[in-house]
């Protein structure tokens, strides 16, 4: 049902998250919506979640009686499909697997509506779903069932569209989730101190213990982190083990519009996620691009995509795996070797004017204008 006081189509998109600190749902729905689409951004609210307001478009927040676990997903997904149920909209689109089964329903009962499927990563392959079975085979039923079904789909790299292109013969485009060109870009360095930089979720598996370790060795030079999550308290531990309070500072959550100011202090930035499945080999990291469009060289894992545009850009050093050794002595190299530091600052201030979200958006409209 076409909005028909504006005349606008109306596009649904669906996540489980708080919408507070979603860079990229932000990003995506601020382009639809200045093309000229009314847009509605659904995600839930917490007790912690910040106030959201975007002048470009709309946004529904639940607030739920569960907030984890099996219980969460199927209080949500129930009161999701109802609401969808009697909104009008023109298409439907759902990030990731949690939020598909609702709107492919309701897009169907709707008069077969347009679904499209946002996949933000391989769900079905990220570590908290791989080692519960169970719960890993009911994701992949969901996948199985639906995806094959759906006829416009996109996902944030080459490595993930190719695995569901494999999976279910299906072509997803790649829509990359991009930073802003926001930083201020200059081809010459300001900085005063050594600042190692990690932002994002303090979850399993993104290298941020091997990191706090590493700073017994690392003179001259603090680490920042930046974010919250799971790994918080076991991290305040091992500052207190290692008697690094001087050396380790945490910063907490950080509004997104705040963050690019922190990100451009960084001498280095830290992206060392560990190799915990394919979820994790695949990836497109935001903090990658977001040090890259900070004009700050970085270590990161050396995963597929990450060598891919390393090779193309020359803006990191890569890593074979999380390990201590390896990434002390990958700091050591740039913080001493200013040559080859000077030199990837300006590959990164070259790269940024690439990769950033103003010449990726040019895609999402453009997928959004053939449906």
């Amino acid at each position: 049902m076409t909005n028909l006081k504006s005349g606008k189509k109306r596009i649904i998109f669906t996540v489980t998250n708080d919408l507070t600190y979603d860079r990229r749902m932000m990003r995506i729905c601020t382009t639809i919506a200045t093309e000229g689409y009314d847009v509605t951004l659904v995600g839930r609210k917490l007790k912690s979640s910040q106030v959201f307001d975007s002048q470009y478009f709309k946004h529904k927040q639940f607030s739920l009686f569960f907030n984890k676990g099996k219980f969460f997903y199927l209080e949500y997904n129930v009161r999701l499909f109802f609401w969808l149920l009697f909104q009008g909209f023109d298409i439907l689109a759902p990030v990731d697997l949690d939020t598909i089964l609702p709107a492919y329903f309701a897009a169907i009962l709707r008069g077969q509506k347009p679904c499209v499927f946002d996949a933000h990563e391989l769900f079905t392959e990220v570590p908290e779903v791989i080692r519960r079975p169970k719960i890993r085979k009911i994701w992949l039923a969901v996948e199985r069932f639906v995806v094959p079904k759906l006829t416009h789909c996109y996902t944030v790299s080459q490595s993930v569209a190719d695995e569901f292109e494999q999976r279910y013969g299906i072509k997803f485009e790649v829509i990359r989730n991009l930073p802003n060109r926001q930083y201020p870009i200059s081809n010459i360095s300001n900085l005063k101190s050594n600042i190692l930089l990690y932002q994002g979720n303090l979850n399993e598996g993104r290298g941020l213990e091997t990191a706090v370790r590493a700073m017994q060795f690392v003179e001259n030079a603090e680490f920042w982190v930046v974010g919250d999550g799971e790994m918080m308290p076991i991290l305040r531990g091992l500052v207190a083990e290692f008697s690094l309070e001087n050396k380790v500072k945490f910063w907490g959550f950080v509004k997104p519009d705040d963050l690019p100011k922190m990100t451009e202090q960084a001498t280095i930035g830290l992206h060392i996620s560990e190799d915990m499945g394919l979820s994790y080999r695949y990836s497109l990291g935001n903090k990658f691009l977001d040090y890259i469009q900070a004009g700050v060289p970085q270590i990161c894992t050396q995963f597929i995509e990450y060598q891919r545009l390393n090779d193309e850009f020359e803006v990191a050093i890569l890593i074979e795996k999380t390990d201590v050794d390896l990434l002390v002595s990958a700091i050591n190299r740039l913080l001493n070797e200013v040559v080859l530091y000077e030199k990837m600052r300006a590959n990164c201030l070259k790269a940024a004017v690439e990769l950033c979200w103003e010449m990726e958006e040019k895609k999402v409209i453009e997928f959004y204008a053939r449906i």
